[in-house]
């Protein structure tokens, strides 16, 4: 009876052992978990047609070509935001439903698709249509599906993956704004959507589909390449084996029933709302201060190198640091940059400015993606980080407006800079006031 117990041991594990590797599309030397790092960062990088610094170069060919004043663009844009926020909600559930690999694929496709739609709007109504398409997918899903899909495969060395990850966003921030101008003015902008189209269409969705994997249960190993109990995969990072790390999950309701969860949901709105207001308007922000467009694609592009370096570091970092502590003084650098765009006289402190904000980015980046699984776990992380998506989404919505309107009311932006700046002394409070949640065990 020993024997056939045995017999049935090996043939289960050599079972595993056998789905394991046909299920992995490539052999590698060390954890798989990081070929799945290198796609999802270039799923942020893909996100970013649909993010504020891409749509920004596209702005002034809209009030041009459709006659239409910078306050109702700005509405357009932010309306259309704001109703893709809302079905994010239902995109996490169906990427707990069927899946981060099949969601990758559908969402990519379907954003390649909303770029081409965009190429050809011709007034407001399609415009809505252009700008609702590229922010549910782009800035919405396309960042949501990468920041729930790394934490599966990763506990102990989540903040270096997330941060691994998150230079994918950097790279396509600092490579879409003089690459969107360059095309914009070689084949208009029309032509300029096309590509980008295409670029999604003809290298992400098949990468997407070739190489990503659920989780590391689905082919037989655990999260940072501990050893499976019931497989021999030789693909593990051996500095785990001896100390294997087990988190809590949090269901959605009873993270909604912490005060944490609605502490750090305002911490993930204020990024959202000032960056991207202050993104969307920057070429005619940094325009009063004498800037050309030139400069301002190039600031555009410097601001996510320096984030690079800061974001990079803080994903070791925070794997060292208390993460809310952390999140606070990430605020309390954003508060400083903000200011010191209020105050800039000259081309220096613009500069000043720019590597404030980059670092304060960096920052931000990692801290807002770790703390999410680190206080709540991974089991619900969909639908968990498909609130925290909505937020941020709302956020980014609302954003341009308040720049907007004081541009065409008050003839310029430096009063509105300098009230956005309450948003994050807000933010960085309650930052700090965020301890990890506990949760109440029955006695």
């Amino acid at each position: 009876m020993r024997g056939i117990t045995l017999k049935v041991e090996k043939t289960e594990q050599a079972r595993l052992h056998r789905f394991s590797s046909a299920s992995l599309p490539l052999q590698v030397p060390f954890f798989y978990g990081w070929v799945i790092v290198a796609v999802s960062a270039l799923g942020v990088f893909f996100s970013g047609p649909g993010q504020t610094y891409t749509v920004s170069v596209f702005i002034d060919a809209y009030i041009r070509d459709f006659e239409m004043e910078r306050t109702v663009v700005s509405g357009i844009y932010s309306a259309a935001t704001l109703c893709a926020g809302f079905l994010l909600f239902i995109v996490g559930r169906l990427i707990d439903r069927y899946g981060r690999r099949a969601m990758a694929v559908v969402i990519g496709l379907l954003l390649g698709l909303a770029c081409l739609f965009n190429s050809a709007v011709a007034g407001p109504i399609t415009l809505f249509a252009g700008f609702f398409m590229l922010r549910l997918f782009g800035q919405g899903s396309m960042t949501l599906l990468p920041s729930t899909l790394v934490p599966q495969w990763f506990l102990r060395y989540r903040g270096r993956a997330l941060s691994i990850m998150g230079l994918g966003g950097l790279i396509g921030a600092s490579v879409f704004p003089p690459l969107n101008n360059w095309l914009f003015e070689l084949i208009g902008w029309r032509g300029t959507w096309q590509v980008l189209g295409a670029m999604l269409i003809l290298i992400f969705v098949p990468l997407a589909f070739l190489l990503i994997r659920n989780k590391p249960e689905d082919v037989g190993m655990l999260p940072d390449g501990q050893p499976h109990p019931d497989s021999d995969h030789q693909a593990v990072d051996k500095s785990s084996r001896s100390h294997p790390v087990v988190e809590e999950s949090w269901t959605v309701k009873e993270a909604m029933r912490t005060r944490a969860f609605w502490f750090l949901l305002f911490c993930v709105v204020v990024p959202a709302l000032v960056i991207t207001g202050l993104t969307f308007q920057l070429f005619s922000i940094l325009g009063e201060y004498g800037v050309g467009r030139t400069t301002t694609a190039f600031l555009l592009s410097f601001v996510p190198i320096v984030a690079f370096l800061a974001q990079l570091l803080s994903g070791f970092l925070v794997e060292r640091i208390k993460v809310h502590a952390m999140l606070g003084f990430s605020f309390l650098l954003n508060i400083v940059a903000m200011l010191t765009l209020y105050y800039s006289a000259t081309p220096a402190m613009i500069f000043v400015f720019a590597v404030l904000w980059g670092i304060s980015q960096g920052l931000l980046s990692v801290t807002l993606q770790v703390i999410w699984p680190n206080y709540y776990g991974r089991e619900h992380l969909g639908k968990i980080g498909s609130i925290t998506a909505t937020a941020t989404v709302i956020g980014s919505a609302f954003g341009p407006i308040p720049f907007g309107w004081a541009y065409d009311h008050l003839g310029g932006y430096s009063d509105m800079i300098l009230l956005m700046t309450l948003f994050p002394v807000a933010a960085m409070i309650l930052a700090f006031l965020s301890p990890p949640p506990k949760k109440n065990r029955p006695v």
